[in-house]
């Protein structure tokens, strides 16, 4: 048993939790793609809400599908920017391991990086699943991985602004 007191203010150095949170993320994006590829044909929909979709569709850009029409480079090139972005937030991570919001920003956007490089790894392209939508506007089709990396995203801005205002 451990001696220390868990009800300390006293900043955790680990970087256990920080990787095992990117780990969730990059579980629950997994499991959720391979269930709508065995569940959905790609192009399928399933109508959950008046705005909001279910469907299985690639994306062999970046986000928005920013470059998705390009030869297929692309995938190369946001594979190595997705490993050397993870290789960097490890480094941030055990440099601020007790910096609670800026790691749960950089934990998440780990997760999502890596959930993402994943599916570059594996098909060449990126499984989109969420499609919300209102009239004939859609927004794009995004997954777990990208809301992990969107959620951090804000989180590391609220940190920075925090900061700022210390």
């Amino acid at each position: 048993m451990s001696n220390k007191n868990r009800f300390s203010n006293k900043p955790n150095d680990s970087l256990t939790p920080w990787l095992g949170i990117s780990f969730i993320v990059i579980l629950l994006d997994q499991l959720i793609k391979i269930t709508i590829s065995k569940l959905f044909h790609e192009g399928e929909l399933y109508r959950v809400t008046s705005f909001f979709d279910i469907t299985f569709v690639y994306n062999k850009g970046a986000a928005f599908s920013f470059l998705a029409t390009e030869s297929g480079w692309q995938r190369y090139v946001l594979t190595g920017l997705g490993l050397v972005a993870a290789f960097a937030i490890i480094y941030l991570l055990k440099r601020n391991a007790g910096k609670r919001l800026f790691c749960w920003a950089l934990a998440l956007i780990l997760g999502g990086a890596l959930g993402n490089v994943i599916d570059r790894v594996m098909y060449g392209k990126v499984i989109d699943f969420l499609l919300f939508h209102l009239g004939s506007w859609s927004f794009p089709a995004f997954n777990v991985a990208d809301s992990a990396i969107t959620i951090g995203a804000i989180l590391f801005i609220l940190d920075e602004l925090r900061r700022v205002n210390q």
